[in-house]
């Protein structure tokens, strides 16, 4: 049994060959002698993981089933609300702050058995594409430590990479599940918007967030979004529609499924690296060898998606943090008078990144500016929902690279926002559209770094992505 393996994990512990205990254990001390150098975690909760794991260890001497999850160590992105858990966004403005309640995907892990060793590093409010922009410090890539290891749920890929946890949760905004899964050589899926429950998640653009898990496989991805999907009724954007056990169809193979390949994201104009081209094309060869239909198809709005999103989610979340005001919860730098003291306290605790969002989206919405900026932002996106939705006409899924390029060293960078921002050119547009899409890993660079592939699908198709993911997984 492997240490990334979940279901293998679970099935023990639920036989009482292994004791849920043992298995947490063994992660804590993994965390402890590397987590120093990496910096995943922001904290560590050993003590609750050892006393949950006892209580998982108790049922299964009771006869009790403890559930899928049984025993299974999973790490939480700092920026899902753990009950009695500092939840900080990786932000000096909640540095401290312990939420009263448990996001609803914290409680349907612990209800099916699973157990937090921690939570995870962010990029600050999750913007950003490296972990670079924690305020706490970076996260370093598992697989070179001098690289970064992709973001903003940096802290959650990087986790599964080195074993400190065979599940993680994160959120994807712009691609900030699957870049990272990409970047540490693990399986990240973003589920349609409204299948997992927000609640609980400290948002940053709510029409594009949406939680999601990271496995070492894709069977041990697929159970834990069987754990987290269906609808809540705490989450007032969530789907009514019952959720298809992903897992059970993983062995049906992808015989005359139809895949399109995103000619726009297989081009020159985009700058994918060659290295990253060749994996999505071999990735192509092996759908197909397995009983695929594969042909390009042309979305062309995709090219406008990056600029659409960074009007949207800037103004987006120069809203949602507006009410990290110094008053209600969070840090406070007192002055005089209520405006100063808003000041100073907004000036100390957001970092440089979140404040250029803020007044990006803030100006987005500005009077004068709403139409040629935010308007149009809408206008493309509803364009995307267009074409998308006539590729999926004649497709069941698509395919792309997840990241234009492997892992980069730390620094390169940051010195140029915009560059920074093209990481996320092929992720960015399925946020827009609200449909699924998953980064699967898919052989390494010319670096020797993971190379991520990433498929597509319209909305609740997660099924079908997952199916076509395990025969990549099998043929990388």
């Amino acid at each position: 049994m492997s240490a990334g393996d979940a279901r293998a994990i679970a099935a023990a512990v639920r036989s009482g060959a292994r004791s849920a205990r043992d298995v947490v254990e063994e992660h804590l001390a993994r965390i402890a002698a590397r987590d120093g150098e990496l910096h995943a975690f922001t904290t560590v909760t050993g003590d609750r993981a050892l006393a949950a794991a006892d209580a998982v260890d108790r049922k299964v001497a009771e006869g009790i089933d403890p559930g899928p999850l049984a025993g299974v160590p999973v790490a939480l992105k700092d920026n899902l609300c753990t009950r009695g858990v500092p939840t900080t966004c990786s932000s000096r403005i909640l540095e401290g702050w312990v939420p009263p309640y448990d996001a609803t995907v914290v409680t349907r892990l612990a209800a099916a058995g699973a157990i937090a060793v921690g939570k995870t590093n962010l990029d600050e409010f999750a913007m950003g594409s490296s972990t670079e922009n924690s305020a706490f410090g970076p996260t370093r890539n598992p697989h070179d430590p001098s690289r970064v290891p992709g973001g903003s749920s940096g802290g959650s890929a990087a986790a599964v990479a080195a074993g400190f946890a065979p599940l993680a949760l994160g959120s994807d905004t712009g691609g900030s599940i699957r870049q990272p899964a990409a970047l540490c050589g693990v399986v990240g899926l973003k589920p349609t918007y409204g299948r997992v429950s927000r609640y609980g998640l400290v948002a940053f653009a709510s029409s594009l967030d949406q939680v999601g898990p990271f496995g070492a496989t894709v069977a041990d991805t697929a159970l834990a979004y069987d754990v987290i999907a269906g609808v809540d009724p705490l989450d007032a954007t969530s789907i009514p529609d019952p959720v298809s056990a992903t897992s059970a169809v993983l062995g049906e193979g992808v015989a005359g499924l139809r895949v399109g390949v995103i000619a726009e994201l297989v081009g020159d104009r985009m700058g994918i690296a060659p290295d990253v081209l060749r994996a999505t094309r071999r990735a192509a060869d092996v759908l197909a060898t397995a009983g695929a239909t594969v042909e390009e198809v042309s979305v062309p709005s995709c090219v406008y998606g990056l600029s659409a999103y960074y009007v949207i989610a800037p103004a987006e979340a120069s809203s949602n943090l507006a009410r990290f005001d110094g008053v209600r919860f969070g840090m406070r730098v007192d002055a005089p008078t209520t405006l100063e003291m808003q000041r100073a306290t907004r000036t100390a605790g957001f970092g440089p990144e979140v404040k250029r969002r803020i007044m990006l989206g803030t100006y987005a919405l500005s009077a004068g500016y709403y139409d040629a900026y935010y308007g149009k932002a809408l206008r493309v996106r509803t364009l995307l929902l267009r074409e998308f939705a006539e590729a999926y006409e004649r497709f069941d899924v698509l395919l792309s690279p997840t990241s234009p390029t492997t892992a980069f060293p730390f620094g390169a960078k940051t010195a140029d926002p915009l560059t920074m921002y093209l990481n996320d050119v092929c992720t960015i547009p399925s946020n827009l559209t609200g449909h699924p899409a998953l980064s699967v890993p898919f052989g390494v660079g010319d670096d020797g770094l993971p190379v991520g592939v990433q498929l597509l699908g319209p909305a609740l198709a997660e099924t079908t992505l997952f199916r076509a993911a395990a025969v990549l997984e099998a043929g990388r």
